[in-house]
């Protein structure tokens, strides 16, 4: 089976913060949620990750409600279950403990056995010389790239 075209990306969580470490994570969905996956109908925007009774969850992910669906579909923005083995899930706790530290999701993807996937970021806010700093970065690299096309 051939990797899906599905790449949902969390473009601001990387003007946002500074990623320190990176997981993959699977979801528990319903069977309406995955077909709004497979369809390309879901969205990152202003999603997070928590701890709840030592399980971790993402919260304010948006999936589409499948348009051939019943009454058997999904709300759009529940919350979602992560899957993550204990080992990932207690580092991952004890380091939100710190502050300045969150959990952000930044990648949603069918992979080749046809799961969805989330990859996940241990990451640190940057202020806002950092966020300039980046934006100097990219119009530089442009720039750059602009010169050798010619």
């Amino acid at each position: 089976m051939k990797a899906s075209p599905i790449n949902i990306k969390n473009k601001r969580a990387s003007f946002d913060y500074e990623f320190i470490d990176t997981y993959t994570a699977g979801l528990v969905l319903t069977g309406t949620e995955i077909k709004s996956i497979r369809a390309g109908k879901a969205s990152l925007v202003d999603t997070f990750c928590f701890f709840s009774r030592g399980e971790m969850w993402v919260k304010n992910m948006h999936i589409a409600e499948y348009f051939y669906g019943s009454y058997n579909n999904h709300s759009a923005r529940r919350d979602r279950k992560l899957l993550l083995n204990k080992k990932e899930l207690r580092k991952l706790q004890s380091a939100t403990k710190t502050p300045g530290f969150t959990i952000v999701p930044t990648r949603l993807f069918i992979n080749e056995k046809g799961l969805a996937k989330l990859v996940i970021a241990l990451a640190k806010g940057k202020k806002e010389f950092d966020k300039r700093e980046s934006l100097k970065e990219k119009d530089d690299r442009r720039e750059m790239d602009r010169m050798f096309k010619r």
